[in-house]
């Protein structure tokens, strides 16, 4: 059941990314084109994700464990250090050549533009390299 969860949460992510418009690299280009031709509908994908990910957790946490789990895994790290400002200027910077970020770089591979593919291989190469860099100690 869980698998299918997760594939019906993922499917349903990669339809909206699509409808969006997130999965053309000229939308999110355009959005970072502040000083040009601003487009400014990544802003509102960004303001639909954010207010329904604040209702939804305001709604879910009110149950006393999840559906299909014994408890929840929520963050508990607060911590704003060196590893997470350099992680996300290295997402960033990637963000703005590539045009994708993670999910959308995901869910257009059924494109199977090679471009495409290049970027997704080097996107796990990443994950894997991030994954061997010690976090800080408390």
């Amino acid at each position: 059941m869980k698998a299918l969860l997760a594939l019906l949460s993922g499917l349903l992510f990669g339809v909206g990314l699509s409808l969006g418009g997130m999965t053309r690299p000229a939308v999110v280009l355009g959005f970072l084109d502040v000083f040009g031709q601003w487009d400014p509908r990544l802003l509102f994908v960004m303001a639909g994700a954010v207010s329904t990910t604040a209702i939804g957790y305001r709604l879910v946490l009110r149950r006393r464990q999840p559906w299909l789990a014994a408890s929840y895994q929520l963050p508990t790290s607060r911590r704003f250090d060196a590893r997470l400002v350099g992680g996300a200027a290295v997402f960033g910077i990637g963000w703005g050549i590539a045009g994708y970020c993670p999910g959308p770089a995901l869910a257009s591979l059924g494109a199977a533009d090679p471009s495409l593919l290049v970027l997704v291989a080097c996107m796990i190469v990443g994950w894997w390299l991030a994954s061997r860099v010690p976090a800080a100690r408390s």
